[in-house]
């Protein structure tokens, strides 16, 4: 071979070498502690042999989201997302580009432990990357960024596959709303005719509510509130009870199979075990009061041989198998979906922690400038 040719060759592959592993430039939606949202601008890790790139097209604000609130750094929230496919590595077999896919809470993981070979992902023996606001080990430990942005690279492993008749701007929250009561209700299997429970009726209570009903289990909502009373109706729920209001719950004690308790602040958690039958009735734990303790009574649980557990997302086969679940029997969240500006997004966490939202705001990142 001719030295030209030779050096040529050599230009050719470190020329394609540089590109390959050039970081991806975004923009995002960022906020800290005692602080608005605002437009930054940052970089994602490049698109390696087994990752995507995704740009995404919609991104669901859940409660969780808020604990960006709590820290001093600046961090891109956002944990449910979808987008579509614009770039694939070369070992990539799951997506192709144009293809539309989802991203959850999570986006690696060890591989090998008996967590994330038992699917679950999310108990990661050595430790889970979040989706946001974690060290990335996988790519020189940089803090994970969610997302309010306009693109994301991920490993091919942790995007969900969205089908191509899905209701593309409903599926974000389903990336943790819908896995997180999906999960649970299908642990404890949950059928037809069981008598159910929800606890809370918001951004996962509603889900949790259709999932139920369309296996077929007669559903009471519980709140502290009337104004949802004809939603959960609409839903497909049986009964719905104001805990606040109600004088006398003990007419419901020993009565329900399941219970599902989404609640996001401070409660009696013992009120619904009590209302769980004896001999086998279960309580699933999702909702996550912030710097909160939820007690237990010894003597209850003892009592009545009642469970009580606590149940985290879902790993990415579970996910998947929502999802697919979800779009073929039209079970989606109830959405408002709003615009990719800092302002907005400051309006929409007010509204939230007001109780002024029903059920998901869905911001359209389409529109970030």
């Amino acid at each position: 071979m001719k030295l030209k040719n030779l050096i040529g060759l050599i230009l050719l592959f470190i020329s394609a070498t540089s590109f390959a592993q050039k970081p991806i430039n975004a923009i995002g939606l960022a906020t800290k502690a005692n602080s608005n949202f605002e437009r930054i601008e940052f970089t994602r890790h490049a698109v390696g042999d087994n990752d995507i790139e995704i740009e995404i097209l919609y991104a669901g604000i859940c409660h969780s989201d808020f604990m960006v609130k709590q820290t001093p750094n600046q961090v891109v929230p956002g944990h449910e997302i979808v987008g579509r496919v614009t770039k694939v590595g070369k070992n990539v077999s799951k997506f192709k580009k144009g293809d539309v896919a989802g991203v959850g809470c999570m986006v690696n993981s060890c591989g090998h432990c008996k967590y994330c070979k038992a699917g679950k992902e999310q108990f990661c023996a050595e430790g889970t990357v979040f989706t946001y606001g974690f060290p990335d080990r996988f790519h020189e430990n940089h803090i994970t960024q969610g997302g309010y942005s306009n693109v994301i690279t991920i490993t091919e492993k942790f995007a969900i596959q969205v089908p191509k008749n899905a209701d593309i701007k409903k599926v974000a929250p389903l990336m943790c709303a819908g896995v997180t009561t999906w999960s649970p209700i299908k642990f404890s299997e949950v059928e037809k005719g069981d008598v159910v429970g929800v606890a809370g009726f918001g951004g996962l209570g509603h889900m949790a509510v259709q999932y139920l009903v369309d296996l077929g289990a007669k559903v009471t909502v519980f709140d502290i509130t009337d104004d949802k009373s004809a939603d959960a109706k609409r839903l497909g729920a049986e009964e719905y009870v104001n805990v606040k209001t109600t004088k006398d719950l003990s007419a419901l004690n020993d009565k329900f199979d399941f219970i599902i308790s989404t609640i996001p602040a401070n409660y009696e958690p013992m009120m619904y075990v009590k209302m769980l039958k004896m001999d086998g009735g279960e309580l699933a734990i999702v909702g996550l009061p912030a710097n909160a303790t939820i007690p237990v009574s010894p003597f209850v649980m003892q009592s009545a041989h009642r469970r009580v557990y606590g149940s985290l997302i879902g790993g990415i086969p579970e996910t998947q198998e929502m999802l697919d679940y979800s779009v073929s029997h039209d079970i989606y969240p109830e959405i408002e979906v709003i615009k990719a500006e800092p302002k907005v997004i400051d309006e929409a966490y007010e509204n939230i922690e007001e109780g002024k939202v029903k059920f998901r705001y869905v911001i359209d990142m389409q529109t970030i400038k």
